[in-house]
């Protein structure tokens, strides 16, 4: 199992937050199964003010850029699901050029 860890900002526009938890609260089948289907075991998305936090825990073979793009590929309502949700987001200050949700690095972790 891969896990991975990145994070994004909500744009600071009024309704944003509310709109954003709505659509999780009911995401689209379509978007649900397409994630399971390119290998993420599990997602977990938490706010803070704007910022979001997410972590994704994937298959061993799970590749970021060729497998979100296979996603989107998969259905024309994935790629609409991302649209809508690109128009509430925007990247952090720390992002790389060219990086939307920007890749945290594991800096500790406590074993058992």
């Amino acid at each position: 199992m891969k896990t991975y860890a990145q994070t994004i900002l909500l744009r600071d526009e009024p309704g944003v937050i509310e709109a954003y938890r709505q659509h999780h609260d009911a995401i689209w089948p379509e978007v649900a199964e397409g994630l399971r289907g390119i290998g993420i075991e599990q997602m977990r998305i938490w706010l803070i003010g704007r910022q979001l936090f997410m972590v994704m825990d994937t298959v061993d073979g799970f590749d970021p850029d060729r497998d979100f793009a296979r996603y989107e590929a998969g259905h024309p309502r994935r790629a609409e699901w991302q649209r809508l949700m690109e128009s509430f987001q925007q990247p952090v200050a720390d992002a790389q050029p060219g990086e939307w949700w920007a890749q945290m690095q594991l800096v500790f972790t406590l074993n058992a």
